[in-house]
């Protein structure tokens, strides 16, 4: 299934044409929208978290319209594909689109939203702790919003309305991994005075929540795939 989906991308370039690029607008527009050097540089881990799950509803939306435009789903599983190996294959596919689309975004960010020689606002840097513990921070956030993506997804692919029903039923359960993130994301970059300490406490939490949805969504796929 993984590798369905990302021969899909590699031949669409959906997420490198059009998502990157659109991750790449909405920070820029908040650059503009905020335009103040110290505000920009407090707030830029945060800004990359809602660029990523402004794209997330994008990438979830796009891989499920594939499956659902000629019948996909139920041919897998006529075929006794199981469930939870096809939430999983479209699991680890989000994975590796979102952490190329996020490993931009953080070097965007870093660039753009650091402030100007002389600015009173906080210099975002990136030691080698704080690669590590950003490394880490991205890995589990992006399990744990491909593990709520592909659940949510499933759920809304054969929904009226569906594009509209995903972002409803999704940001809100996806809050717990934007609030984590941030605060890990910060710690990482030394900017908004979150410590190292504080920044794995976060990243802990990413794991757990990661880990609730990752076994619930292999437990309950099969179902929500036969209420379509």
């Amino acid at each position: 299934m993984a590798a369905k989906d990302l021969r899909i991308e590699l031949r669409s370039r959906i997420v490198l044409n059009q998502v990157v690029p659109f991750a790449l607008v909405v920070l820029v527009m908040f650059g503009f929208a905020l335009d103040d050097d110290a505000v920009l540089s407090r707030v830029a881990p945060g800004l990359i978290w809602l660029a990523t799950m402004f794209s997330l509803l994008i990438v979830v939306q796009r891989a499920f319209a594939v499956e659902t435009a000629d019948g996909a789903l139920d041919a897998l599983q006529v075929a006794g594909v199981r469930p939870s190996g096809i939430f999983l294959g479209k699991t680890a596919a989000l994975v590796v689109q979102l952490i190329v689309l996020q490993i931009v975004a953080v070097a965007l960010a870093v660039l753009l939203y650091q402030p100007a020689s002389g600015s009173t606002g906080e210099r975002l840097r990136l030691d080698l702790p704080g690669l590590a513990l950003l490394a880490v921070t991205l890995l589990a956030a992006t399990c744990g919003l491909a593990f709520v993506g592909t659940i949510y997804g499933g759920l809304a692919a054969g929904a009226t309305g569906r594009e509209t029903l995903l972002p409803l039923l999704l940001l809100p359960v996806a809050a717990p991994v934007l609030i984590g993130a941030t605060r890990a994301t910060q710690a990482s970059l030394h900017v908004g005075g979150t410590s190292m300490r504080e920044g794995w406490a976060w990243v802990a939490l990413l794991v757990t929540f990661a880990t609730v949805f990752g076994i619930g969504g292999s437990l309950a796929f099969g179902s929500l795939m036969d209420d379509q």
